[in-house]
């Protein structure tokens, strides 16, 4: 069908692995009638269509939930692991919207692929399970959610559960994300239906009552306009069909957090989630604009905020939020269009890139269906394919003068779990690179590294499970056999004081020569800021040319530190003095000399070890908890809450150094009879002991004289 930019609706669905965001989205589908084959509806101004290869639910479903549907249960590793390992989209046409969804791993592990897609929707709908209540997960999305100004919407999944205590539930979401927390819907006979509570005034609730959830909505909505808010108090009472923008600003401005209450697998409620998704989620028009800037390309810190109109008639730009690397396509880079209109057979820019490239296709995806329109428009979820410059986080555009915006980039957690990894086939080696960087391109929290002091490859992820299933994607569905070792620990280096370093690089060798002085300063940065680099030149003494050949040396220094051989962050270096010569100076001068200068200037600068910790919570019985609070403890841990869980378990959270969790999965089966599970996500980094530092030290050096 036709649509514009007011029909469309984008909305991620995220929460904790397991509630049911994937069965909640076949859900969706089945009943707006989108099933496999059924996509004549399937591009804006597309008259292709597709033939109905029949009504049998969706792809296959056959009206079982449990069965692969449109969108899940096509991954050999997914059936595998039982689980969404990454975000796929879809979409639906109900009413008059074309709703995009995207679906998310719940799994701590994969949260880079859950947040990563965050940018590509206007609307967060977090699902929390009835049963097990609001999980580590659940709570970061809607953190996430709220630091992205997002609107957000709660769906409490799996309300026919047996033994569910609702008003509960209602209540505990209260007390962690605010009072704005409110139904828009109450499960109805034992849960086997759901009323309405905005549109409707009265009806029959499980618990609370449709007229008392109706007039706290009313009270909620009406507080952001003062014009609404009198003509409510005059008549004690507004028509609701009269609240869309008032109900549109509550959600931007986190004023109100509607609670929807389905059962994806029974059906109850989802028609009414379509309803609200339709009726009251913003358009890209409503929602809170993303925040794009323009980049001097001659000073790189200085920014300028810039607005996304969502004007088809406008240039275009558009923000690539996805990569696939299928063995069959290629590269399919997916892409929110944020201003302007993508034609295809059109020509855009990516990124900084001078030469542009013609879309040769333009496709929507259903799942991992391509079905290729002719056009999108701001707000559409659109893919292009086999354009192997395209890269993750990249701005498409269509005029050379925007290749220096950028969208403001959302944080992403720090790979902190690698293996050294090799072929098991002598002259796999290059193969088995090539095939790294592939998977890197699609997971933005998967990296590769080949490590200068020992030669190895190592691959960084967000835990054991991530890099499990890499391991997986690599040797079963890639064919490569390879060998692993046991896990590195991505300990990285800084510096805790200033330093100054200087460095004269002079060889002399029969002709011409090479000559390059750097005198240089280090100053720590607060952690997490990277590294700045600052020209403090003064008259011209080193050439601007030779400029980026001393930060060169610098980054290369910097990827073996000084301390024990890890990579160094949180660092300003100022170059300030230095000298040239008008023959003999070449960049290969300048990236020694600006190398050992750096190194010279770290050694009287304090340097410091720094190890990840990670954010942890643990569940286990309830009798079990001394035993497991007091371990964590042993190990350098802190224990920040502890709380009741499902059943008879309990839940305790706090930080621990990764280090200390090596073989942690099978002292806590041990200590807690096997009724133990734990999950952790990168927090930040810290300094390690000093009886830890000098003996890591230590070993460095024995090592580094050996070699």
């Amino acid at each position: 069908m036709p649509y514009s930019t007011e029909a469309i609706r984008n909305i991620v669905l995220a929460g904790h692995g397991g509630c049911g965001k994937t069965t909640l989205i076949e859900a969706l589908l089945r009943t707006s009638g989108m099933s496999a084959g059924n996509n004549s509806n399937n591009g804006n101004n597309n008259d292709s269509g597709n033939t109905d290869k029949g009504s049998n639910g969706v792809n296959g479903w056959n009206g079982s939930p449990e069965r692969p549907g449109l969108i899940s249960g096509h991954d050999p590793l997914e059936r595998k692991y039982r689980h969404t390992l990454y975000a796929m989209p879809a979409y639906l046409d109900y009413r008059d919207a074309r709703i995009h969804l995207l679906d998310t791993p719940g799994y701590p592990d994969f949260i880079g692929q859950a947040i990563s897609v965050f940018p590509a929707a206007d609307t967060a709908a977090i699902v929390v399970d009835a049963q097990r209540g609001i999980e580590m997960m659940t709570t970061r999305m809607m953190e996430l959610a709220k630091a992205r100004a997002m609107c957000r919407l709660l769906v409490v999944n799996k309300i026919d559960a047996p033994d569910v205590d609702l008003p509960a539930r209602v209540m505990r979401l209260q007390e962690l994300f605010g009072r704005e927390c409110l139904p828009i819907n109450l499960p109805n006979a034992a849960g086997q239906e759901v009323a309405d509570c905005f549109f409707q005034r009265d009806g029959k609730a499980d618990f609370f009552t449709v007229a008392t959830a109706h007039r706290a909505l009313m009270d909620q909505v009406v507080e952001v306009d003062a014009a609404f808010m009198e003509t409510y108090l005059d008549q004690g009472d507004i028509d609701p069909e009269v609240l869309h923008a008032p109900f549109e600003q509550a959600l931007r401005e986190g004023h109100l957090i509607p609670i929807c209450f389905v059962s994806a697998q029974s059906g109850a409620g989802v028609a009414q989630l379509l309803e609200v998704f339709a009726r009251l989620m913003p358009n890209p028009a409503e929602g809170n604009p993303p925040i794009f800037y323009r980049q001097d390309p001659e000073n790189p810190h200085a920014r300028k905020p810039i607005r996304a109109e969502p004007n088809p008639a406008r240039h275009v730009l558009a923000h690539v939020f996805r990569i696939v690397v299928d063995p069959y396509v290629g590269k399919i880079a997916m892409f929110r269009i944020h201003q302007g209109t993508v034609r295809r057979d059109g020509t855009l820019y990516i990124g900084d890139h001078r030469k542009p490239f013609r879309v040769s296709h333009l496709y929507k995806l259903q799942g991992r269906e391509q079905i290729e329109v002719p056009q999108g428009v701001p707000g559409d979820i659109c893919a292009v394919a086999r354009i192997e410059d395209i890269y993750y986080d990249a701005i498409l555009h269509d005029a050379a003068e925007d290749a220096h915006i950028h969208l403001e980039p959302i944080p992403l957690p720090q790979p902190i779990y690698g293996l050294s990894i090799e072929p098991r086939k002598r002259g796999d080696e290059q193969r088995l690179w090539d095939l790294l960087q592939k998977l890197c391109a699609e997971d933005p929290c998967l990296r590769v590294d080949r490590l200068m002091s020992t030669g190895e490859t190592v691959i960084s992820g967000l835990g054991e499970l991530h890099l499990r299933s890499v391991l997986d994607r690599i040797t079963e569905m890639h064919k490569t056999d390879v060998i692993t070792h046991p896990p590195k620990i991505a300990y990285r280096e800084t510096i805790a004081a200033e330093g100054e370093g200087h460095y004269r690089h002079k060889k002399q060798s029969g002709g011409a020569g090479q000559f390059g002085e750097v005198f240089l300063k280090v100053e720590p940065l607060p952690r997490g800021s990277g590294f700045e680099f600052v020209d403090a030149v003064k008259g011209g003494v080193i050439p601007r040319q030779f400029l980026p050949a001393v930060e060169k040396g610098v980054l290369q220094a910097m990827e073996s530190g000084t301390v024990a051989g890890f990579p160094m962050q949180d660092i300003r270096v100022i170059v300030h003095d230095g000298k040239a010569h008008p023959v003999d100076s070449k960049e290969i001068a300048f990236i020694v000399a600006g190398r050992k200068a750096f190194r010279d200037a770290v050694q009287k600068a304090r340097p410091v070890l720094l190890e990840p910790v990670v954010s942890i919570e643990v569940s286990a019985p309830e009798d079990s908890m001394g035993d497991v609070t007091a371990d964590l403890s042993m190990r350098r841990g802190q224990i920040s809450g502890m709380r009741k869980g499902h059943g008879d378990s309990a839940l305790v959270s706090g930080l621990i150094p990764l280090s200390e969790l090596n073989g942690y999965q099978s002292r806590l089966h041990s200590s807690t009879a096997g009724g133990g599970s734990y999950t952790i996500s990168f927090s930040h980094y810290d300094a390690v002991p000093p009886a830890m530092q000098q003996r890591m030290a230590g070993q460095y050096k024995e090592t580094a004289d050996e070699a």
